[in-house]
């Protein structure tokens, strides 16, 4: 029996991969919001500035995700031997 601790599973945990790809889009929103916006865009969505809203959104939704990943690990277990002591040689 392998007496190995269970490991984290680190960058392949799906919810790190998952918070990067909405940082990266929220990042490119939050920066189209801020700085190329124009009246127009604004007067098509009644007003609201919703690259920057729906950014801001997403960058908190991916630190959301960070913070689960890093307080929840995800742990894999140590790999199986192939015959035990305990299975009856």
């Amino acid at each position: 029996m392998s007496t190995e601790a269970p490991r984290r599973a680190g960058a392949f945990d799906i919810r790190l991969i998952i918070a990067l790809l909405l940082g990266v889009y929220g990042l490119v929103l939050t920066v189209m919001g801020i700085w190329f916006t124009t009246d127009a865009d604004r007067a098509k969505a009644a007003g609201v500035n919703i690259n920057l809203w729906a950014g801001i959104g997403m960058l908190v939704f991916s630190a959301l995700f960070i913070l689960w990943a890093l307080t929840r690990p995800l742990l894999v277990p140590p790999p199986a031997d192939m015959a035990t002591p305990e299975q009856g040689e």
